[in-house]
């Protein structure tokens, strides 16, 4: 059974800003963990996209 976790860390999927705007099918997510405590605004880190073929900037989505 999975443990109930009450702590500040969550779970968040970031999402591809640049291939929303490209128009090609398909998106680039990852899943990552965070302290909403110690970020509690939305997070922009940049991955890779393996559809583009580079490195490009994923936001947090809801």
């Amino acid at each position: 059974m999975a443990k109930k976790s009450k702590g500040n860390r969550i779970q968040v999927i970031l999402e591809c800003t640049e291939h929303k705007e490209s128009g090609q099918p398909g998106t680039s997510r990852y899943i990552t963990t965070k302290n909403r405590k110690n970020t509690p605004e939305r997070m922009e880190v940049k991955k890779y996209n393996p559809i583009l073929r580079k490195h490009t900037v994923h936001k947090e989505i809801k």
